[in-house]
């Protein structure tokens, strides 16, 4: 792609579900140009996985009856009809994304991993491993799993993030889980089922009944179930404090608590702690909230840098947290739309994700609790 001129209408970043489903939603606008660049193959963050984990959202095929797959990222398409399963481990995800992107011929390049991004009068350049490339919009979807996000007390380093091999990895000992929320109530799960005492620490108690009926907030039904099932085994531990410092000792570690009770654990203590935003090299081109995250305007632009979309799971908007797949994909065909209607493009084929359900623009219906 020369570099002297703007080679794309739209480049996206990420060939996960966020960068995918963006892209499904640009290859049905008339006469636009676009690309996807993914650092690795598609899917890669599904395949680094630990080998045991989940989705927490089922899939069902609902597709002929007008409810779309929680999982997929195209109306027309079910991770539980390619995959036979319910709940997607990393490498079946990686599997659906391979088929969707092989059903819809997108234009994805791999092994493409960017550097850094700047902004001229003429859009925007790329610096990436196969060399530069330009494009008058820029769509980040380079998700969040690389950003963990650690605890910050003292000794935290000697704590192993949840999203690691190591943290699903069976030793003996007791097991310490820092943090509640539905990872921390996964793993904590996962070691109770192999037979090991574990003790989560969360001063939020996120396991208690929450008002709100939005699983951003509270745990997922089936988080419950298993928590339940944890619980009368008697293996399990809810501790309503916050973890101070870690120390190690011998072998073992020792967690002191804000409470000033001390927990030893026979293994790293397990950081539940969740991940960041994931901006990588686009970090600098977006302003932030009170609360860190990327400042968006209400078409999901960086409030700074014209031109510069975001997709994924850190998506917010008010107290609106765009954090499943269910979620944040109901954006993919509202970002196509304005960039459609920018360029003077036909984006009458987003109607199909208005039909499905798969299309919100207005975020005023986001956050409506349920009845009952």
């Amino acid at each position: 792609m020369p570099a002297s001129s703007p080679a794309l209408d739209v480049l996206v970043v990420g060939a996960g579900p966020a960068g995918i489903g963006t892209a499904l939603a640009l290859n049905v606008v008339g006469g636009l140009t676009y690309g996807v660049l993914e650092r690795a193959v598609v899917g890669q963050t599904f395949l680094d996985w630990p080998e045991a984990q989940t989705f927490l959202t089922p899939s069902f095929t609902g597709n002929g009856f007008g409810a779309t797959d929680l999982n997929a990222v195209h109306p027309r398409t079910s991770p539980a009809f390619s995959l036979a399963v319910d709940y997607p481990n990393g490498p079946q995800y990686a599997r659906y994304l391979r088929g969707v992107v092989a059903a819809f011929e997108l234009p994805i390049l791999t092994g493409a991993d960017v550097h850094s991004v700047t902004l001229d009068d003429d859009g925007f350049t790329l610096d990436t491993t196969h060399g530069p490339v330009r494009s008058r919009t820029v769509v980040w979807a380079g998700g969040e799993f690389r950003d963990r996000r650690v605890p910050r007390f003292a000794g935290s380093a000697l704590s192993v993030h949840s999203s690691a091999t190591e943290a699903w990895d069976d030793h003996d000992g007791d097991v310490v889980v820092i943090g509640g929320y539905e990872s921390g109530i996964d793993i904590a799960c996962h070691h109770i089922e192999r037979g090991r005492k574990v003790t989560v620490i969360d001063g939020e108690m996120p396991w208690q009944s929450g008002a709100s009926s939005d699983a951003s907030t509270r745990l997922a039904p089936r988080t419950r179930m298993r928590l339940t099932t944890a619980r009368a085994s008697g293996q399990l531990r809810l501790v309503d404090s916050h973890a101070a410092s870690i120390k190690r000792d011998g072998n073992n570690y020792r967690v002191r608590l804000n409470s000033g009770e001390t927990l030893t654990a026979g293994r790293a203590p397990i950081a539940a702690t969740g991940f960041g935003s994931g901006l990588g090299p686009v970090d600098a081109l977006f302003d932030r909230r009170a609360d860190g995250w990327p400042k968006l305007d209400n078409d999901d632009q960086s409030t700074i840098t014209p031109g510069l979309f975001l997709s994924g799971p850190a998506v917010r908007h008010g107290s609106m947290k765009f954090c499943f797949i269910y979620k944040f994909r109901q954006r993919f065909a509202h970002i196509a739309g304005v960039i459609a209607a920018r360029l003077g493009h036909d984006a009458s084929g987003l109607d199909e994700w208005r039909t499905a359900g798969m299309l919100t623009d207005d975020l005023s219906c986001c956050g409506v609790e349920c009845a009952c």
